[in-house]
């Protein structure tokens, strides 16, 4: 039986002819084509700085790090997305902590954000960093974040690891002006693929210097950084205690040949979930729904059953489709329901609205080469379980 994968990379002759070239170069690291991808990347999304990692997670550790998140702070995110989204303050010394979601994006709801953060307020345990998840590929009300950073004094790192090629009030999604970090990735099942890899992009100089050096153990050959004067041009200072975060240019080139490609990538998602939304829509499910002041980059399209208009359970629907090929998934387990955070001493209940999509969530496939007999087909079995 044939398997339809939830989420698949597309890659081309071009791509690969974009690896062959590096691999046949003077740099495999650390060089040129880093630069290059960062710089395509950022004038993409219209950002001024770029800074390539090799994962999401690692972006998202380094932008944490470059807000001086510490031990005595607080991050607040979304329960709503994978574990990454909220170990990254944990990796800190940070507490953390989750805002709710809004019943029909699935993102961060403004009005739960504002609520805690007013009463966050009266007990001075207000968040340091608040990291909004554009889930599926839908932007957050990012404006109204903004505004209430202003208010609460907090600074924003989206969490964008759905949503290149997205935007919000006609702006692309990265360009970061409602928020001081946005945080790419380029995972096989993105919209665009290194391979691994991530990337932090920011209008803030400052920042961006920290990451960089962050990057890479904290080391630097920049003379007006150093503590004391240069021993030869061999010289380096490790000045901050950071990682080994670096992408290599192998997986640049690869990132810098699909970017060439995004907006067919984007559009061909948008296809889908048009067609998705034309054949679903006389069953016993509910659709994404979009709001007005995204567009959405369509990285999942995730449907809820209405269980309670049908005789299967959640879990034999989810199972039928797998069992029919269909390689459909779940995203995402609420955060707080993990083991590791169980222990932390969240509890089920906390985060009823996560709490209820997870129960009634399934991801479709959707990827650049699925074909429409496929689609097709996924939507029959979809009818035949539900009955």
């Amino acid at each position: 039986m044939k398997q339809i994968p939830y989420g698949r990379q597309n890659i081309n002759k071009e791509d690969i002819d974009s690896v062959v070239k590096i691999l046949k170069s003077d740099w495999l690291t650390q060089g040129p084509m880093i630069e290059r991808f960062e710089k395509a990347v950022a004038e993409y999304a219209g950002a001024k700085y770029a800074v390539a990692v090799n994962s999401a997670t690692a972006a998202l550790h380094l932008a944490c790090l470059a807000a001086g998140l510490e031990p005595q702070d607080r991050l607040w995110t979304s329960p709503n997305s994978f574990v990454a989204s909220a170990n990254c303050g944990l990796y800190c010394g940070a507490e953390v902590d989750f805002v709710d979601i809004d019943a029909r994006t699935y993102n961060m709801s403004v009005e739960m954000l504002s609520r805690k953060l007013e009463s966050a307020a009266k007990t001075h345990t207000l968040p340091k960093v608040v990291v909004p998840v554009h889930f599926s590929g839908q932007s957050c009300d990012m404006a109204a974040i903004a505004n209430l950073a202003k208010k609460y004094q907090f600074t924003i790192v989206e969490d964008a690891s759905h949503a290149i090629g997205g935007s919000y009030l006609d702006s692309k999604i990265g360009c970061c002006q409602y928020s001081d970090m946005t945080v790419f990735s380029f995972h096989p099942v993105k919209i665009v693929t290194t391979g691994e890899g991530g990337m932090v992009l920011t209008n803030n100089k400052d920042l961006y210097d920290k990451l960089v050096l962050l990057r890479s153990h904290g080391i630097t050959r920049n003379t007006e950084l150093m503590t004391e004067k240069s021993h030869g041009l061999w010289y380096y200072q490790q000045i901050e205690l950071g990682y080994n975060y670096r992408i290599t240019d192998i997986q640049a080139a690869l990132g810098h040949s699909q970017l060439s490609r995004i907006d067919s990538f984007i559009a061909r998602r948008r296809e889908i979930a048009d067609r998705y939304n034309a054949l679903l829509k006389d069953l016993p499910v509910i659709t994404p729904w979009q709001d007005g002041y995204a567009d959405s980059a369509w990285h999942l399209y995730v449907i809820r059953i209405k269980l309670d208009e049908i005789s299967a359970s959640h879990s034999r629907v989810f199972e039928f489709l797998r069992e029919a090929g269909i390689g459909v998934n779940l995203h995402y387990i609420p955060i707080h329901m993990q083991p590791y955070y169980s222990k932390l001493g969240f509890k089920k209940g906390m985060f009823t609205e996560a709490e209820k999509y997870y129960q009634e969530a399934i991801s479709l496939p959707i990827y650049f080469d699925l074909q429409d007999e496929e689609q097709d087909y996924i939507v029959a079995k979809i009818r035949e379980v539900l009955g």
